[in-house]
């Protein structure tokens, strides 16, 4: 019988805004120290000020312990991404299923000791304006190029609609050993080990101001629902921090998942000094 492997990786959900980088900054060695990741991956999407990547949000979040990050629909609003997605060696994935012509990749195969852990980033079609290609197919296709090339594969599913990550989850079930749902900033209890051996979340939530909508203020997002009107993305401002994330634990001799656990850890502004 083949021995068993274990590699263990924390997954942050979506970081909003400073609250949310400041506050992971803090609560990242404790976490370490809990349950020895060999790998931690954060959805950065909304990095600086709620929306989009700078240089600045994107280096506070890898100092502070993050080995790579994902993101979404918003990977575009800061224009100076651009820069960093056309640096290969910068550990920053954006969906592969935007065409290949644009800066960047949406997948990376990453060494962790002996082992080698491919994640992929993808995004949802449902509900969305953008007119992206299929991701189950980009996955088809990902997949097939680094069959036999990867121990572990970790997705991270960028979407809206739950029946659609559940869809993928289903897809690709006993072909990954994670499918990980972020987009809508709230913690999903569904977490599991699919029959095939991949675990799966609807949605790991945020790492932001838990008095808020979403992370965003919420007279703002009140404003907008009751008018109709566009408005302003305004980072809220609190002193507790909601900290949302999910452990999970992977056989690297089969690729299959052996548990997801969510973390949900409170932060608050006052005890770090933040402001």
């Amino acid at each position: 019988m083949a021995l068993e492997f274990k590699m263990k990786i924390i997954f942050f959900g979506d970081i909003v805004g400073r609250p949310g980088r400041e506050a992971l900054a803090k609560i990242i060695s404790q976490l370490r120290k809990e349950f020895k990741p060999d790998l931690i991956v954060a959805n950065g999407e909304n990095l600086a000020h709620g929306k989009g990547i700078t240089k600045k949000s994107f280096e506070e979040v890898i100092g502070a312990g993050v080995d790579l990050v994902t993101s979404g629909d918003h990977i575009w609003a800061q224009k100076e991404v651009i820069g960093l997605l056309e640096d290969k060696d910068i550990p920053l994935l954006r969906p592969a299923n935007y065409p290949p012509s644009l800066p960047g990749n949406g997948y990376k195969i990453l060494e962790i000791g002996a082992r080698r852990v491919l994640v992929i980033n993808l995004m949802g079609r449902v509900f969305f304006n953008q007119n992206l290609d299929c991701p189950f197919r980009k996955a088809d296709e990902i997949l097939e190029e680094f069959k036999e090339r990867a121990d572990v594969v970790i997705v991270d599913f960028h979407a809206e609609a739950t029946s659609e990550k559940k869809a993928l989850g289903c897809y690709l079930d006993g072909r990954v050993s994670a499918i990980l749902g972020t987009h809508t900033h709230v913690p999903t209890s569904d977490g599991q080990i699919l029959p095939e051996g991949t675990a799966y979340i609807s949605d790991v939530g945020m790492v932001g101001v838990k008095n808020s909508i979403l992370g965003a203020k919420k007279e703002v997002a009140l404003h907008h629902f009751l008018t109709q009107m566009p408005f302003k993305y305004e980072i809220a401002e609190d002193n507790l921090v909601e900290a949302d994330g999910v452990f999970i634990e992977i056989d690297t001799s089969t690729g299959k998942a052996l548990k997801i656990e969510n973390i949900q850890r409170l932060i608050n502004y006052s005890d770090s000094g933040l402001s």
